[in-house]
């Protein structure tokens, strides 16, 4: 199957999970693209999709929702799995009970919902202080910043590849 691994990334953490679930669906046997959202092609091309944004502030990046919405009608007629990247740490729940990754949900997971997608995954992503330039660098001396804002990579890699694994049986059906 012709698979579009479709991602918008800001520091490259969110690229990276694309370009694992790329590898993983490889794996499993299927052609497979993994292509930043806004250099997409053409999407009537793909037999599945599976399209991911880093998220701030609860929503993805411009260029993903973009993406999606352009292509609404083949992503209608065609299975598609949504990811995102965010919330920073190890910790699954907060310091009141919430659930991380339940709260890290963007707004697009309701504002897409009409495509039926078979899931939307939030992984832990990553923050590099240095990555972010004089910001970043100001941001890392302050210590309000280094007390509430974890620094480092977050990612999961084991569950990242059993969600693309599992996308992989799916379309091999």
């Amino acid at each position: 199957m012709r698979v579009l691994v479709a991602y918008a990334s800001k520091h490259g953490s969110t690229q990276g999970i694309a370009d694992r679930i790329g590898e993983d669906l490889r794996q499993d046997g299927h052609q497979v693209d993994v292509r930043p959202t806004g250099k997409a092609g053409h999407a009537e091309e793909y037999d599945a999709f599976v399209v991911g944004s880093a998220a701030y502030a609860m929503h993805w990046m411009k260029d993903a929702s973009t993406f999606v919405k352009r292509n609404r009608s083949t992503l209608e007629q065609r299975p598609v799995w949504f990811f995102s990247s965010g919330p920073l740490g190890t910790d699954r729940v907060d310091k009141e009970g919430h659930d991380v990754i339940e709260a890290s949900l963007p707004k697009e997971a309701q504002e897409f919902a009409f495509l039926r997608p078979r899931d939307h995954h939030v992984f832990f992503g990553a923050l590099h202080f240095d990555e972010l330039g004089f910001t970043g660098r100001m941001l890392k001396k302050m210590p309000a910043t280094r007390d509430t804002i974890p620094e480092g990579d977050f990612h999961d890699w084991e569950e990242i590849d059993r969600w693309a694994h599992g996308i992989g049986r799916e379309l091999n059906g």
